[in-house]
């Protein structure tokens, strides 16, 4: 699953489940397929927990890379988002997993640094995708396109100019009148630079079911170790 050439040198990644909103009932397999995954390449350990407080400076210090399986405003201080933020700025990375879009509305910063927010799901179906670009870790593995079953998210505050995008939905596989953006355009994967710090995001893992799926598997294990740049 991993390229020639990464770095050495054992990484410790923070997993944020905190569901301050919707509870989403693919995270305890998601927890254990994570930890695996870290555990499987050798390159991460992991933390997993819901509290928020290890989300301050002298916490997060601990951290190379923190992944967000979140929702709505999790309990933090505005000095907590702050140094959050901090390090993000400061080189470490981000990993935003479906509803880490569905987080922190009141917080616009983290709308910023993710990219957009979650807006609806107007398709909960199985669907055609585009790998768009297929140069990344993450999508390197996939083919050109492919259907999986998923929860489709759309996005407000989002634009491709603002990001580089990996998969997006192929329009012709949907009922494109449910949808909520006039150029119809659904990106389902995008990382970006944000300061120093790297931000991968994946709309993928609504059903458990996908997380025991070998191309997700992957896909998320690359994502992770790019946005901690070790690959």
């Amino acid at each position: 699953m991993l390229e020639a050439g990464f770095h050495m040198g054992k990484r410790t990644l923070l997993m944020m489940t905190h569901s301050a909103g919707f509870r989403h009932d693919y995270l305890p397999t998601a927890i254990d397929v994570v930890k695996r995954l870290g555990v499987e390449s050798g390159l991460f350990d992991v933390v997993a927990t819901e509290d928020c407080s290890l989300l301050s400076s002298e916490s997060l210090s601990r951290f190379d890379a923190v992944l967000f399986a979140t929702s709505g405003e999790l309990p933090m201080t505005d000095e907590q988002k702050a140094d959050f933020i901090n390090a993000i700025k400061g080189g470490k990375g981000f990993i935003g997993v479906h509803n880490a879009a569905d987080t922190f509305y009141r917080f616009p910063e983290y709308g910023r640094m993710l990219g957009g927010y979650f807006h609806s799901h107007p398709w909960t179906q199985e669907v055609t995708v585009i790998v768009e670009d297929r140069g990344h870790p993450a999508t390197r593995h996939l083919p050109e396109k492919f259907r999986v079953k998923e929860e489709v998210y759309t996005f407000r505050d989002w634009s491709r100019d603002e990001t580089r995008v990996l998969i997006s939905l192929d329009g012709s596989s949907v009922d494109l009148s449910k949808g909520t953006r006039s150029d119809n355009d659904y990106a389902l994967c995008w990382c970006h630079s944000y300061g120093e710090g790297r931000v991968f995001y994946t709309a993928f893992g609504h059903f458990k079911e996908l997380w025991a799926e070998g191309w997700f598997q992957t896909h998320l294990l690359n994502g992770i170790l790019w946005a901690m740049k070790v690959l």
